[in-house]
């Protein structure tokens, strides 16, 4: 008997340390930790003690003999990783214990962004004695991407909000939501207050096509349509025109599968999830049938990952279907990813389903309309041209970082220049002094939400290095004064009491519906729930 690591795993790695035999792989600092699609057990190490289902933060983990039925090839999935990546060492890797230097007893750190990366390095340094966190979002709302980005039908994937709370009650951690780092408040003016700024703020933009038609109504980026159905405060008055029979999605990482997944799914599935009432009600008169998600490459080469290919196939009244030419080369390539693709060219749609057909081999060339988008056409690997009608374009080609005033930036990459999240100046090759940076805006807009863990723990080595080192100076004011200045600015700050009342109002709201919570998506909104409790 063995536990199983299913498709659901965040990479938060919290498993690795708990299991006495470390059959769990790969760990942070192998080679192919930031890049695996999850973790993995291997079923001939497994010792069946189940530790690692209770650290677990989004209940990934189940034993074999409790496996539903459509999760079953997730046996197979864990040992064949094992075939090419045995196991040959099982000491578990040190503890790590984080302390401040006697003669440096105290340190205090700002964190701008509430997503992962933000809350994990919050969460490191808020366990340290000593260390004070200042902890700001432009929303008044915290966790990102866990909140604006997790597709609605993925509540186990948003668990991981619950292992971040308990870090933003801490009383040596303040919470600033509701304000903006370069409006309300300087980075230098953080730094007046601060040792240290850790800047987590994401990549907030689109990476763009390049194609004749782009901005056309009706062609949107898949940042807009995520953010949009999970009532992010700033596209919840977005509409889309979703009366064409055919939607079109470029792209086909996770997110274009999310956006694939959610167009697909009924009414009555949506209606019971935490998605903005706005898109729940949107979506349920949509006249989408059809949804074409288009790579550049070949089947082998896809981004989306083993678990939400899969998850397509296994949706209800909807067939995922594929061309036989586009995907023959892969049909005796081992591995479940390639049995699901393989399989949806065998399946013909049955009455009145929906379809998303996975499309391979096509570069988009132009998107074409007048006024608004009528076609989208593409260019095979032979050079000839295909030509899809539709009304809807979603661009799902990944996010780009954002300059942040006052910082360096590198325009080829989207990110920070920096050493280990130490952020430095390109032109002098000095470091930032007090600097730092985690998450996207630090390596790029990959991973999943889990692998901000060990990004996050980089940078917080770097902060507790200088500090040691006699690099971070003393800042001449402190926290109070800090809240002080800060509320003078922006009276609509909302703090943690503050969210914790918007969490209780959305929860209880959602409660009364049988969903899980009933999002509240316009910023006045959320902060009159703030202050409903004052």
């Amino acid at each position: 008997m063995t536990f199983v690591i299913t498709g659901g795993c965040c990479n938060d790695a919290s498993c690795v340390s708990v299991c006495p035999v470390q059959c769990i792989r790969p760990r942070p600092g192998d080679p192919d930790f930031t890049t695996a699609e999850q973790l993995y057990i291997d079923p001939a190490t497994c010792i069946d003690c189940g530790a690692c289902v209770q650290t677990c933060p989004v209940s990934a983990i189940t034993a074999d003999w409790e496996l539903p039925e459509h999760l079953d090839a997730y046996l197979d999935i864990n040992a064949a990783y094992f075939v090419n990546s045995p196991i040959e060492e099982s000491e578990p890797p040190d503890p790590v214990r984080r302390r401040l230097p006697e003669e440096r007893p105290q340190l205090s750190v700002a964190i701008v962004g509430s997503g992962p990366a933000g809350c994990y390095a919050a969460s490191e340094l808020s366990a340290i004695k000593g260390v004070t966190v200042s902890l700001f979002d432009r929303l008044p709302t915290p966790f990102g991407l866990v909140r604006a980005g997790v597709a609605p039908d993925h509540p186990n994937t948003k668990l991981i909000a619950k292992r971040f709370t308990p870090a933003l009650a801490r009383p040596n951690v303040h919470c600033f939501f509701n304000v903006e780092v370069g409006r309300d408040v300087s980075v230098a003016e953080l730094l007046e207050h601060h040792h240290a700024v850790i800047w987590a703020g994401g990549a907030s933009d689109d990476r763009r096509l390049g194609v004749t038609g782009e901005n056309l109504a009706g062609s949107v980026s898949a940042r807009e349509f995520v953010f949009w159905y999970n009532g992010h405060p700033d596209f919840a008055d977005r509409e889309f025109d979703l009366s064409g029979k055919t939607a079109v999605i470029i792209g086909n990482g996770n997110v274009a599968l999310d956006v694939a997944r959610i167009l697909a799914r009924s009414d009555t599935t949506l209606a019971t999830s935490d998605m903005a009432d706005h898109a729940i009600e949107a979506l349920a008169g949509s006249g989408v049938t059809e949804i074409v998600v288009t790579g550049r490459r070949g089947p082998e080469h896809a981004a989306y990952t083993t678990s939400e290919v899969s998850a397509l196939a296994q949706l209800d009244g909807v067939a995922l279907l594929a061309k036989s030419d586009e995907i023959a080369h892969v049909a005796e390539v081992p591995g479940h990813r390639s049995a699901v693709v393989t399989a949806a060219a065998d399946r013909r749609p049955g009455a009145g389903e929906r379809t998303i057909t996975l499309r391979f081999g096509l570069m988009p060339e132009s998107i074409n309309g007048t006024d608004a988008v009528e076609s989208v056409t593409f260019r095979r690997a032979d050079g000839t041209l295909e030509t899809i009608e539709t009304s809807l374009v979603v661009r799902a080609v990944g996010f780009r970082g954002n300059r942040v005033e006052g910082l360096p930036f590198d325009d080829t990459t989207s990110t920070l220049p920096h050493t280990a999240g130490s952020v430095w100046e390109p032109e002098s090759g000095e470091a930032v002094e007090g600097v730092y940076c985690a998450g996207w805006i630090k390596r790029g807009a990959n991973g999943v939400i889990g692998t901000n863990k060990s990004d996050a723990a980089e940078t917080v080595d770097s902060v507790l290095h200088d500090l040691a080192a006699g690099r971070l100076h003393e800042p001449p004011f402190g926290v109070d004064h800090l809240e002080e200045l800060v509320s003078s600015r922006q009276p609509d700050l909302v703090d943690q009491g503050g969210w914790k009342q918007i969490d209780r109002r959305e929860l209880g709201a959602g409660k009364a519906l049988g969903r899980p919570r009933k999002k509240l998506v316009r910023v006045d909104e959320l902060v009159a729930a703030a202050r409903s409790g004052s």
